[in-house]
């Protein structure tokens, strides 16, 4: 019984691992700056995109480490919700999958917004928004 339950765990370990390195992977803010760039993002039919409404981020800094957003008249309860709603509000397209490659990645970005500034050595200041 003792050699199972050591097995079990074992390959509850590999799995949470195999796991986090693949979410890892997964979310690339490179990749994540382009769709928020990307007229098409969402299937967008306003000709816009997250950058129209938000320059180089701006606004965003905060939002990697907030809970609770507010958005056109909407409460949102996550950040893939605060996308969505962008998507389908602003960029009048269609809402992408929470779970996908494509939300991790511009998740990704907007919380890499908030990190330090090579520059200052400090987090950039909030610029209002959401």
């Amino acid at each position: 019984m003792l050699r199972s339950r050591k097995t079990t765990m074992m390959l509850y370990a590999v799995a949470a691992s195999v796991l986090a390195s693949s979410v890892a992977l997964a979310a690339d803010a490179a990749k994540g700056k382009a769709l928020f760039k990307d007229l098409h993002f969402g299937g967008g039919t306003a000709g816009r995109s997250c950058n129209s409404c938000h320059p180089e981020g701006k606004g965003l800094e905060n939002a990697g480490v907030k809970k609770e957003f507010h958005i056109m008249g909407k409460k949102q309860q996550s950040l893939e919700e605060a996308v969505n709603t962008c998507i389908e509000m602003a960029l009048k397209g269609k809402p992408i999958d929470p779970k996908s490659a494509d939300m991790a990645n511009i998740v990704a970005y907007i919380k890499s917004l908030g990190a330090k500034s090579p520059e200052s050595g400090k987090n950039r200041p909030a610029a209002g928004g959401y």
